[in-house]
């Protein structure tokens, strides 16, 4: 089957369930395979019999290249309908109280770093590397740049948005962004691993333990990210309605250089 008509792979046992990735070359998201993953973890989170889940992706290359700019250039709108939870089912999906592991293989960048960042746990093989390169293509990366100040040193989260600049695992392993390095061949293993091992917890003090944290943060990320997607920053709403967002894209699908022309 093609990995249009399959873009993702569900397997369940027990609590567990695991999402595998699979849209080759780059595991890129476009915005049917956004709400087929909204849909698969609504489901999650609204099953009682399910209690924590895997989100992996295929192959050893590519954990995903976010959004998906091909799609992008033949029409899928960078502000469409995401469908539930938003980009890649995660980012805004509400009242999640359950734990969510990523297992991080090879090239996570953009809006794949995004989702990954949208988990309470990351699990990274040795060739895994991490880049918001969304500068490069004329965007913003619109949920790290809320998040990522948040979670590590400010000046350190500006250089990763401002430069696009690439970094490996052990820097994302000393940046706190993950939780453990493994071999590429013992990375699903070990995600199953510490899915057993939070399965055998307590749902309940899961729930609260998550609600909390969600709760304290100092701005909410809902509140943000809503004024983004409806476009009451004017910076974004002009963005999005600019002739660099369509070249950045246009680049991209050409391979070339974009030229931008602040309009």
């Amino acid at each position: 089957m093609s990995d249009s008509e399959n873009p993702l792979q569900v397997l369940s046992e027990g609590g567990i369930i695991e999402i595998t990735l699979n849209r080759p070359k780059a595991n890129a998201i476009d915005l049917v395979t956004s709400k087929k993953m909204g849909e698969i973890f609504s489901s999650f989170r609204d099953n009682p019999e399910l209690r924590v889940a895997i989100l992996r992706a295929e192959g050893e290359k590519f954990f995903s290249a976010g959004w998906d700019l091909k799609a992008a250039a033949d029409g899928d709108a960078v502000d469409g309908d995401y469908g539930i939870g938003g980009f890649g089912g995660l980012q805004e999906l509400g009242n999640l109280n359950k734990p969510v592991i990523c297992a991080v293989n090879g090239i996570c960048c953009g809006g794949g770093f995004e989702i990954a960042l949208s988990c309470d746990l990351i699990l990274a093989s040795e060739n895994a590397t991490f880049a918001l390169p969304e500068i490069r293509s004329g965007t913003v990366a619109d949920a790290a740049s809320i998040k990522l100040p948040k979670r590590i040193p400010y000046h350190t989260a500006m250089d990763l948005l401002l430069t696009g600049r690439w970094f490996d695992v052990e820097e994302a392993k000393k940046l706190g962004i993950i939780k453990e390095i493994v071999k590429f061949s013992d990375l699903r293993s070990a995600a199953w691993d510490l899915a057993r091992l939070l399965e055998s917890g307590p749902p309940l003090v899961y729930a609260a333990i998550k609600e909390i944290v969600r709760e304290a943060e100092d701005t909410k990320f809902q509140d943000v990210l809503n004024r983004i997607t409806k476009r009451q920053f004017s910076t974004v709403d002009k963005l999005y309605s600019s002739e660099d967002q369509i070249e950045g894209a246009k680049a991209f699908t050409e391979k070339r250089d974009p030229v931008w022309k602040g309009k």
